[in-house]
């Protein structure tokens, strides 16, 4: 399926949906086979111990599966998450961005399937899986 954004597109979209995650996300990549997005990690990430927060990397995980699925669909900015599992699989590495890789598994007219690993930056051990289900709006 082909995409319906560039990243500076996508980038522009987020902005104005989402204006109050600015600054925190970037999209290293974006196309047909796999979307990379980094959660820019500073101290409203951490929790004690100085490793990243479960909150914040559900984050990364919910928001690279909004953006593969609207990479995909256009402008629908009332898709929504109905479905999340995530298993934590190790500590994430102390002073390293998070990237995320989003591949869509699914993508039909209501629903799409998403499957999320999360990274340390510059680590080739996941530290964390997501799969997460969007609810798409019909058409108009």
């Amino acid at each position: 399926m082909a995409l319906q954004f560039t990243i500076p597109e996508m980038t522009g979209f987020l902005r104005e949906v989402f204006p109050q995650i600015e600054g925190m996300f970037a999209i290293d990549r974006m196309d047909e086979e796999l979307l990379v997005m980094r959660l820019i990690v500073d101290e409203q990430h951490l929790r004690p111990g100085g490793t990243v927060s479960g909150p914040s990397m559900f984050a990364l995980a919910d928001v690279a599966a909004y953006v593969a699925t609207m990479a995909r669909i256009g402008r629908e900015a009332l898709t929504v998450t109905t479905h999340c599992s995530i298993d934590f699989m190790r500590k994430p590495e102390a002073g390293r961005d998070l990237l995320a890789e989003a591949r869509v598994l699914k993508m039909g007219r209501s629903l799409s399937v998403t499957d999320v690993l999360l990274y340390s930056e510059h680590s080739d051990d996941p530290v964390a899986h997501a799969s997460l289900t969007y609810a798409i709006p019909p058409r108009r």
